[in-house]
């Protein structure tokens, strides 16, 4: 098995990773690293680009939206 590495910014172990995507009654949805399902997508390929689009509203928000978004955990 290859190591894996810290992602740019994360210290210390790396984490568990996990597929991103799922599929669930036809549609497509992703999975936050604050673990919220966010769909659905009729495509992974929207799903993609959905997640793409979602990165750049994160890292452009304040560290408050972040926070925000752990209250819509999967139970």
């Amino acid at each position: 098995m290859a190591a894996i590495d810290n992602r740019a910014g994360e210290q210390g172990s790396v984490p568990a990773r996990h597929g991103r995507y799922l599929q669930k009654d036809g549609y497509w949805y992703y999975t936050t690293r604050e673990g919220v399902d966010i769909g659905p997508f009729d495509s992974r390929d929207d799903a993609e680009t959905g997640v793409g689009e979602f990165i750049d509203f994160i890292q452009a928000s304040e560290p408050k939206v972040s926070d925000m978004l752990k209250q819509y955990r999967a139970a």
